[in-house]
This record gives structure tokens, sequence and C-alpha cells, in this order.
């Protein structure tokens, strides 16, 4: 089975509470962690269409540029960049509703898809390679690092 979806950004968005704060007063990095997954993984699913087949299995990496702040709202910008034959590679940024031009936190993470049993199987796929000047440089980064 070859299917071609369509892939496009998944935007979230999240109030910044008190109970999202740590020690310093801004933003918890596990809270932002938690939110970061989460809005990549609608991002795998929207694409596949079966979110009780997808899970994740590796963040490669998350960067936090400028702290985020009580009050603050956070969107979360999610897109899959690469698919092979049973994972999807997820690029996500986040800006602040404050400064949308300023990126405050990005990353990549992996989902595997998996069967009923948890066996990890082929989702039949197909993506057409990036377009965007950014997102080929997050993926010729990604895939010159080593594991």
């Amino acid at each position: 089975m070859n299917m071609k979806n369509k892939n496009s950004w998944q935007i979230s968005s999240r109030l910044v509470k008190s109970e999202d704060l740590n020690h310093h007063g801004t933003l918890f990095a596990g809270r932002m962690t938690e939110w970061f997954v989460e809005s990549s993984f609608a991002a795998a699913s929207m694409l596949f269409g079966h979110p009780e087949n997808i899970v994740c299995f590796k963040i490669h990496y998350m960067n936090f540029k400028t702290p985020i702040q009580k009050g603050d709202i956070v969107h979360i910008a999610a897109k899959v960049l690469r698919v092979s034959r049973s994972s999807f590679t997820v690029y996500a940024k986040v800006t602040t509703l404050n400064h949308p031009d300023q990126l405050a936190i990005d990353g990549v993470t992996l989902f595997v898809c998996v069967d009923k049993n948890g066996k990890k199987m082929e989702h039949g796929l197909v993506l057409d390679p990036p377009t965007d000047e950014n997102e080929i440089k997050i993926l010729q980064d990604l895939l010159t690092k080593k594991p």
C-alpha cells in the first residue's frame, strides 16, 4: 500500500499558568516537553490517520532558546518532515503570542508505527521531499548526526 497524504503544519496553543512554572518562575522544561511531544504526535497522527498505531520512539533534540514566562501563550507548530517504512520524523517549533517572530524552542521527535501487539509495522506513506530551505537544513543536520 502506497498512500500519499496531505502533510501540513499542525498548530496548538497553550496558556502558561502558575502550575507550569519551574523554580526560576519560567516554563518548566518537563511541561514544555509534554506539550511538544503531544503536538508532534498530533502531526504524525493527522498525516497517518491512525493515532492508535503510533508511539513516540525518540526525542532527537529540543533546543530551548529563550525563557517563556507565566501568562505567555505558546504556539507549537509541528510537521512531519520525513517518513521511512515504519517511522515519522516530526519537526516542531515554538513561538509565543508576544514574540511570534522569535523562535523560543525547536526540535525533532521520532515516532514509530506499531500494530495492535506493539510490533513495528509499515505505514505505507510517501512524502514529497521538503522544498522549504529551513526544513531541508533540519533534515540534513539530523541525518548527519550520530545517534
